[in-house]
């Protein structure tokens, strides 16, 4: 009796053991060494366990295990591994006993890939082939759970790193075995969503076809959603992409890639896209109004991926810019991208050219050199740098290298030559000749824009040598029907400042390039300083004191065409300088012409506009010669102005003019004559 008291309690001792153990889980450090043995052989790929490894029997068989690191034997400083936070994996318990686990849940928190990024392609050595599974004792999954994981790139001895994390995702598979994979990610600010479905092939992956679909969303990244079906083939490292078709955002596109992970990734590809949109951020753009922009541009990326690539196009919109058709070839090797495109179809005309980008360095260096021919101008500019003001036909070559680590010092350091010119078109929103009317009453501040005016043009045409982000140029030269302008100066693409000199010149006849007749000289260059979005203009005074006889000259000739027919051109100019009417309305004076104050009712200064020019001619010519006629007395050769005739009950008060400045000569200056009213004008004109 007391034998059987004894079992009965050692029975129910065990029981409530079972029972315990079943809810609160086994402590299963025995069972690493087997886990680990089987990961180890169906892999190649060494397990080890940091944690605590718990078995619980209650619901089901679960198993829980916690600082799991996996990774290549031989991969000594472990830069290529997978960290697991904590796994745990649900199973029926008959088939854990069978030897052939069927897990119905296995859920991974926090796994961490770490991926090295390799400068150079090591060369591939013989080696056994890893096993591809854990063959025919291997366990089937029916869901993998995955929860805040990271990908992270590092090159340690760059001191780079970059990530892919907020991985989340859930993976299932039927008795089919068709896979199905859905989550979400973030990389930097932008988040990823991806939906990916297989067909995983019974046995080994190696040298199958498997049917893959795949649909992936980078709102920051790309313009819509890719979408794709291909059939991928494993050889070895290398992951065989055959039969690629799809759509990005709204084109379609086909082609094949290859990718070689067997060292440094080696990416082929050979797309042909019936439209390809590439999105330009709206805030680069906004900032390159403003200036340019400061932000670091990171290619370090570069050199830790080479590639093969020809991607060809109906169509390649860039932001807003139009290309069609497109071919573009490039390679990418050792931190070098080069980037060709041969007959680009731009806005009725065609482009050729080069971009290479070296980024060995810690500071990218740019160097591009491209041919336009026949290319529409306004669409072209408006698009790229959203600069609308020429349009005509545009021809350039440019050849430049450059840089620096953001759009400002690649622009400041911008070295090379360029050659611009624009023919047939017109400059939208400006009246040059109205400018430079207007030059001849005061300082300009900005382009004087107008939507409803333009300049036609017969051409405008620059080269630029470019040194140091600094554009210089000789001869600039615009011709028009109605204008011609000539000059030099230099544009700043740093700071986005001008500093030109030019010599503008009315042309008074509609003939462009063939015309006969001389243009009408402003007689004083005119300076362009300031922002190249809106300079200060106003004449070089300078210029006048260099030859003065000459500037007279052509001021005489802007009599007679810079104002305009009848001289109506100065009557906003004159405003109350009405003492120019006794000259006008004297008759018998020598060098003067006749007229009536009121004889003539189209002219807008009542009378004075008859012959202003002529008048305004002569009586420079006066004062070129000394006394004329019956002027005041004087000695010849003087360059004052003769003083009009004493008419004092019809000429208006007027302020005298300011006394001369002394000259260093000792000898008293020989009387000059003077006209007050003449030079009320001449002030008018030059602020002097």
């Amino acid at each position: 009796m007391k034998t059987a008291k004894i079992a009965g309690a050692a029975v129910a001792a065990i029981i409530v053991l079972l029972v315990l153990l079943m809810v609160v889980g086994i402590p299963s450090g025995f069972l690493t060494s087997q886990i680990q043995d089987r990961i180890e052989r169906g892999s190649g790929y060494h397990l080890t366990i940091a944690g605590a490894t718990k078995i619980s029997l209650w619901p089901t068989l679960n198993v829980k295990m916690s600082d799991l690191t996996l990774q290549d034997p031989k991969d000594r400083d472990g830069s290529s591994r997978i960290t697991i936070s904590n796994l745990e994996a649900d199973m029926t318990l008959s088939s854990a006993w069978s030897g052939h686990p069927h897990i119905t849940e296995l859920v991974i928190t926090k796994p961490v890939v770490h991926v090295p990024l390799l400068r150079e392609r090591l060369r591939p050595t013989a080696q056994p082939a890893k096993p591809g599974g854990l063959e025919g004792d291997s366990a089937t999954i029916e869901r993998i759970v995955i929860s805040n994981g990271e990908i992270v790139f590092s090159n340690p001895r760059d001191r780079v790193e970059n990530r892919i994390d907020g991985i989340a995702g859930l993976a299932t598979i039927d008795a089919d075995r068709n896979v199905k994979f859905a989550g979400i990610a973030r990389t930097g600010d932008n988040p990823l969503k991806f939906d990916i479905k297989a067909a995983a092939p019974s046995g080994p992956v190696e040298h199958q076809n498997i049917p893959v679909e795949m649909t992936f969303e980078a709102p920051g990244l790309l313009s819509g959603p890719l979408t794709g079906r291909a059939e991928v083939r494993m050889n070895g490292a290398v992951a065989m992409i055959n039969g690629l078709s799809g759509t990005l955002g709204d084109g379609a596109f086909n082609g094949w890639a290859s990718v070689d992970l067997s060292s440094k990734p080696l990416v082929k590809l050979d797309l042909d896209f019936q439209r390809l949109e590439i999105p330009v951020s709206k805030a680069a753009e906004q900032a390159g109004q403003q200036g340019w922009s400061d932000r670091p541009i990171n290619l370090t990326g570069l050199n830790y991926v080479d590639a093969q690539a020809r991607v060809s196009a109906a169509q390649i919109d860039l932001g807003e810019a139009r290309f069609a058709p497109a071919a573009i070839e490039a390679t990418l090797a050792g931190g070098i991208l080069k980037a060709s495109v041969a007959n680009l179809g731009v806005y009725g005309g065609q482009a050729s050219g080069e971009v290479i980008v070296d980024a060995t360095s810690g500071t990218p260096n740019y160097a591009m050199h491209c041919d336009l021919v026949g290319v529409r101008a306004l669409p072209l500019l408006s698009s790229l740098a959203e600069f609308d003001k020429i349009d005509g036909k545009m021809q350039a070559k440019i050849a430049a290298k450059s840089g620096g680590g953001s759009q400002h010092a690649i622009m400041a350091n911008m070295s090379g030559t360029a050659f611009l010119i624009f023919q047939d078109g017109q400059i939208r929103g400006l009246n040059i000749a109205q400018m430079i009317r207007n030059l001849t009453s005061s300082t300009l501040s900005g382009w004087q824009e107008q939507k409803e005016q333009a300049t036609d043009l017969t051409q405008l045409a620059a080269s630029f040598k470019i040194e140091r982000g600094q554009a210089t140029t000789t001869d600039l030269n615009l011709i028009g029907p109605l204008v011609k302008v000539t000059g030099a100066g230099t544009i700043d693409l740093g700071t986005k400042q001008i500093g030109f000199r030019v010599e503008p010149q009315l042309v008074m006849t509609t003939e462009g390039q063939g015309r006969t007749s001389d243009p009408v000289g402003f007689g004083i260059p005119v300076i362009l300083s300031g922002p190249w979005s809106g300079p200060r203009i106003y004449p070089d005074m300078q210029g006048i004191l260099d030859n003065p006889d000459a500037a007279y000259a052509k001021l005489r000739e802007m009599g007679k065409g810079l104002f305009g027919p009848n001289g109506a051109g100065l009557d906003k100019l004159l405003g109350g300088l009405g003492g120019l009417g006794g000259l006008a309305g004297n008759q018998g004076q020598p060098g003067t012409t006749t007229g009536t104050t009121g004889g003539n009712t189209n002219d807008p200064l009542g009378g004075l506009g008859q012959g202003l020019g002529q008048t305004l001619g002569t009586l420079i010519q006066q004062g070129l010669g000394g006394a004329a006629g019956g002027a005041a007395t004087g000695t010849h050769g003087t360059r004052g102005i003769p003083a009009p005739p004493q008419q004092a009950e019809t000429a208006p008060q007027v302020q005298p003019a300011p006394p001369p400045q002394p000259q260093p000569d000792a000898s008293p200056p020989p009387a000059a004559q003077d006209s007050q009213p003449m030079n009320d004008v001449l002030r008018q004109l030059f602020n002097r």
